[in-house]
């Protein structure tokens, strides 16, 4: 099999009559969940366990079996073993390189060199760092069944001798305004995927650009559109969409494809943004009638930020002196709010949870 020679970027003739009715739903539903980011006052804490479920699926597409309970568990000292503290690892980083571009890109555009930067956090001590993290490909490799050859596989990437004038003509394309900027959010995933520039995690890395690039163009108020819980869902599809593009240069059929995912997406984000919300209001006010503490803020940001915890963390993470902050959090204990999962012992910290967060978190309408 030959190495894929993409495409030119800006596409030309696409079916935009085929597209245009796609678009403009995409477009009105993802407007409508950005006007509900617009309304929250600190995303970042409200929406937290939505980017650990976008980092504990888009992993899963690529073998992962964690959960988004056993990653936050995990985070708050209930340590797995084996395989599973791998795959924890592994989405612990995709976490972090998440709200690490949020930062970069408050001030910069997205760059190749910012997408090494994203590559080496990814891969940083977990599997796949013997595969040079950071570093675009020097050779060329293939995907297929385990131990194909070339002659066997299902896709060869551009030959490494060309990757970084293809790297550069997509860079470049990034820095324009397509036809419309979610058609283009399609062609910028897809294109980074069929260039595959990285030997190994260029699905985490493509999935990551979509919020990124909708965050740069300023289509959402926030980098926290999260795709995967679809793209997992439909994998198979995911794929074949692809693969049509390297097989018969079907564009039409990927973008159409990705539309409606955007569509789908935003509508469900909508939904459980306005659980999470309701949420927080409703325990705002249960949490002050309870407690009728000065501190009622500081300790629903911080249930809310991080849904399971350590009571050590809880103490940092609210701002409150231990003996305040532990009375606290036996109040919440016996109204129910809170759960102890592990008690405490010794120098050990108690682990508890807010079941109310992780079951919005955890249902999923099927999309």
């Amino acid at each position: 099999m030959q190495p894929y020679d993409p495409d030119r970027l800006p596409l030309t003739g696409l079916d935009y009559q085929r597209l245009f009715s796609l678009v403009g739903e995409a477009n009105a539903e993802l407007a409508r969940y950005d006007g509900l980011l617009q309304g929250i006052v600190n995303p970042a804490i409200m929406l937290s366990p939505l980017t650990v479920e976008e980092a504990t699926l888009s992993s899963r597409i690529e073998g992962t079996q964690a959960t988004v309970d056993e990653v936050l568990e995990q985070e708050a000292g209930l340590v797995k073993t084996g395989e599973k503290y791998k795959d924890i690892q592994e989405i612990l980083n995709y976490c972090k390189a998440l709200r690490s571009a949020q930062q970069y890109l408050a001030e910069r555009p997205i760059t190749l060199a910012f997408i090494r930067d994203l590559h080496r956090m990814l891969l940083d001590s977990v599997r796949g760092q013997d595969k040079r993290p950071g570093e675009f490909r020097k050779d060329q490799n293939w995907i297929g069944s385990i131990g194909c050859s070339i002659e066997q596989a299902t896709f060869v990437p551009p030959n490494p001798l060309q990757l970084q004038d293809h790297l550069e003509a997509w860079q470049d394309y990034l820095s324009t305004n397509d036809i419309d900027l979610l058609l283009q959010t399609a062609v910028v995933h897809a294109q980074f995927e069929l260039l595959h520039p990285f030997k190994d995690g260029n699905g985490r890395i493509g999935r990551i650009l979509i919020p990124l690039f909708l965050f740069q163009k300023k289509v959402l108020s926030h980098p926290m559109f999260y795709l995967s819980s679809y793209l997992e869902s439909h994998r198979d599809e995911y794929y074949i969409a692809l693969q049509g593009i390297s097989r018969s240069r079907d564009w039409n059929g990927w973008i159409a494809f990705f539309l409606k995912a955007v569509q789908i997406q935003a509508r469900e984000n909508s939904r459980r943004v306005r659980a999470i919300m309701s949420l927080y209001d409703e325990m705002k006010q249960l949490i002050h009638d309870q407690t009728h503490s000065q501190y009622s803020i500081q300790v629903l940001d911080a249930i809310f930020s991080r849904p399971i915890f350590k009571t050590t963390d809880f103490i940092q993470d609210a701002g409150i002196h231990k003996p305040t902050a532990m009375g606290l959090l036996r109040q919440l204990k016996t109204a129910d709010v809170l759960k102890e999962l592990q008690a405490g012992s010794g120098r050990r910290p108690a682990v508890l949870c807010f079941p109310a967060l992780l079951s919005i978190t955890e249902q999923q309408i099927l999309l």
